[in-house]
């Protein structure tokens, strides 16, 4: 340093070479140090004095009175106060030695015998570190949770226990026996010796509860399933940024048809941003891809008010900007309180269900992008799981029927309490989706102006909406078959057949044997597992826009099964007469067994099975109002078996806007028509 003048300083290095700092550049430098210098006060870990013994801790505290006073003369009582010296501590009058002797003798006066020294060391530990150099050493050493253990046994135990993280429970003599055996691989029979049994046992609960290897097999895997720290929380703000997927089992029974009983499955989707339940499916066990695929349609489309739901219920008694959003969307008129939101992102596991190419391609007509977590991992989407679980406590305990969340918490009798059908329970659940989840405050909810105060899912919603703002997306019936599974064939002389059930119409004459414009040749086919009795084709219109049209294509043995059935009854009855006909009768024999599977299941008679498999075929009907005015009117199917060349090249029957949607006859019973899409395409 050559000057030092007006806040900078003038350096001079060895060869010459000459620099002008900043004072404040200088003494913010990382490695800006004062050589020799004395070191500057630092401030008392108050933090980790409050860790420590209060013995412990208030000696420290008087030691530090004592070396106040031995060099400035005055004690903790004098301070801040009229200056009172004792003599024999006043600088002017004694050396530092001899107040040091002075001091010395005072304590030990008290009974605590002390020299000079020690009272020099002391304030030799002050000056370093503060009051936290004059805590008694012993009462600093780090604290050990295993004791005296050995450090190899420690980690032999902690090997075993995560190798055991995913086996069934067991007691902790098998895994003093592991121990033991990998000790001696590791360091030969005899070499490292296991504590007594009772600190051994003292030894796994310590390193169980740190590792979070305590509770059941099941709560091992969840916490091994959690993400490796550190990690950070899922942070949305826009409603349909990510919306999550999930199914489970109802821990409820339901009846179905026929008397049968049996837990429900459950699937919802789950809006992140707003913890809204944007769209509910309940469906008996075995949730097909067309479900999932629905909740996408039951999302973007408002929730109709049902029969007999109280007037409060209704988006424009609730906190909803309703009428902002009515000169947007008129579909909002008369619908309930629940949240219309277009995801962007749906975040599901690895189920068949939401990873089949269906759903994908699904999402993907709609501008859907689909993110799968990783498997084994349900704390990847950790927002849907404790939405099931709130759902539990809140609502399914009270359902008549509540089987517990496991075997071990059921009730006796369970099964005979159960009196609500599917449908019924389905019912039940949507009232209460709006005015018992939708209205609740949600502690994960908080607005960044109001951080305090937690939101319900239509509150955040509506104070999210205003943010980003609501864009309408309108859907027909071509956007309901879109979501529907694919299959790709041939369309035949005799029409398409799909798992020994043909399928034909005279709108397929033209097509007949012919190749498609695909690269395969293959007709693209869209069938609903619940509803096999009609497929859909989609069908080119040449010179016309648009380019195709989905024709509806019956199954030519309808008329012979009246009741409803699904694929699943389906593949029931293909197992009863598997081999009892060749190839070219055993169809009929198909619509035969099944016929006569429904009507003796209808009449109380069969076995368990059949009536289960009945039940579900009901049960699967039960659709709600978003398919029923989704997907049109049925085609009439052709005369007889066969469809001959002497029919002709019949017109193509072309579903026009007019004719799509079904009349309001013809609509069922209950069904609440929400909007005529029809005529919100021609808004459009």
């Amino acid at each position: 340093m050559a000057g030092l003048a007006d806040g900078q300083v003038r350096l001079v290095a060895d060869d010459g070479a000459v620099a002008v700092l900043l004072l404040s550049l200088l003494f913010a430098a990382a490695d800006f140090e004062v050589v020799d210098g004395v070191p500057p006060p630092r401030v008392a870990p108050s933090g980790l004095l409050e860790t420590l013994p209060a013995l412990v801790r208030e000696r420290a505290l008087a030691w530090e009175r004592h070396v106040r006073e031995v060099e400035t003369g005055l004690s903790e009582e004098g301070a801040g106060q009229t200056a009172v010296m004792r003599p024999e501590y006043d600088p002017a009058r004694r050396t530092l030695a001899q107040r040091e002797e002075a001091k010395a003798a005072e304590l030990s006066a008290a009974g605590a015998a002390t020299s000079a020294v020690t009272v020099r060391r002391m304030r030799a530990r002050y000056r370093r570190q503060g009051v936290w150099g004059l805590v008694d050493g012993r009462a600093k050493r780090p604290y050990r949770a295993y004791g005296q253990a050995d450090e190899r046994v420690v980690a032999a135990l902690d090997e075993v226990l995560e190798a055991g993280r995913e086996r069934s429970d067991g007691t902790l003599t098998r895994l003093r026996v592991y121990t033991e055996r990998l000790l001696e691989q590791r360091h030969g029979p005899g070499a490292v010796a296991l504590p007594s049994v009772s600190v051994f046992n003292r030894l796994v609960r310590t390193l169980a509860e740190e590792r979070g290897m305590q509770g059941s097999a099941r709560q091992r895997r969840w916490r091994a399933a959690r993400p490796a720290v550190p990690f950070q929380s899922l942070s949305v703000m826009v409603p349909g940024e990510v919306v999550m997927v999930d199914s489970t089992l109802l821990d409820a029974f339901v009846v179905l048809d026929d008397g049968v009983v049996e837990r429900p499955e459950l699937t919802i989707a789950l809006d992140v941003a707003t913890r809204s339940i944007c769209a509910a499916s309940l469906r008996p066990r075995g949730t097909r891809s067309v479900d999932a695929a629905e909740l996408l349609a039951q999302m973007m489309v408002p929730a109709p008010m049902r029969p007999g739901w109280p007037e409060t219920l209704a988006m424009q008694h609730s906190v909803i900007p309703y009428e902002r959003l009515l000169s947007v969307d008129t579909r909002l008129a008369g619908a309930a309180a629940r949240p219309v939101i277009v995801p962007q992102t749906v975040v599901v596991d690895q189920g068949r269900v939401f990873v089949s190419s269906s759903f994908v391609a699904a999402c993907a007509s709609v501008g859907i992008s689909v993110q799968p977590t990783p498997p084994g991992t349900p704390a990847a989407k950790g927002q849907v799981e404790r939405t099931f679980s709130s759902i539990n406590t809140l609502f399914v305990q009270h359902v008549a029927g509540y089987t517990g969340a496991h075997v071990g918490a059921r009730g006796r009798g369970a099964r005979g309490e159960a009196v609500w059908t599917l449908g019924q329970l389905s019912e039940l659940f949507q009232e209460w989706v709006i005015c018992g989840w939708q209205v609740r405050e949600h502690a994960g909810l908080r607005h960044p102006m109001m951080p305090a105060r937690a939101l319900s899912p239509n509150e955040m919603w509506a104070a999210l909406i205003g943010v980003c703002g609501y864009v309408p997306v309108p859907l027909g019936r071509e956007d309901y078959i879109e979501l529907m599974p694919v299959k790709r064939q041939k369309i035949n002389d005799y029409g398409i057949r799909i798992d020994y059930r043909t399928y034909d119409h005279a709108a397929l004459n033209p097509y007949r044997g012919r190749r498609s414009a695909a690269a395969d040749g293959l007709w693209e086919i869209h069938y609903d597992p619940h509803d096999a009795g009609r497929i859909w084709v989609r069908l080119p219109r040449v010179g016309q826009e648009p380019e195709y049209v989905w024709q509806d294509v019956p199954w030519i043995h309808q008329s012979l099964v009246a009741g409803p059935f699904t694929d699943f009854a389906w593949q029931h009855v293909r197992q009863v007469v598997a081999g009892r006909a060749d190839r070219a009768g055993r169809e009929h024999d198909l619509a035969l067994a099944l016929r006569d599977l429904l009507e003796r299941t209808a009449a109380g008679h069969g076995s368990r099975r059949e009536k289960t498999v009945a039940a579900r075929a009901r049960a699967g009907q039960d659709r709600g109002p978003v398919p029923g005015f989704l997907c049109g009117p049925k085609a009439d199917p052709v005369p007889g078996r066969d469809v001959g060349a002497e029919d002709g090249p019949g017109p193509v029957a072309v579903a026009d806007g007019a004719d799509d949607g079904p009349a309001p006859s013809e609509q069922a019973a209950g069904v609440v028509q929400v909007y005529d899409p029809v005529e919100e395409s021609l808004r459009w």
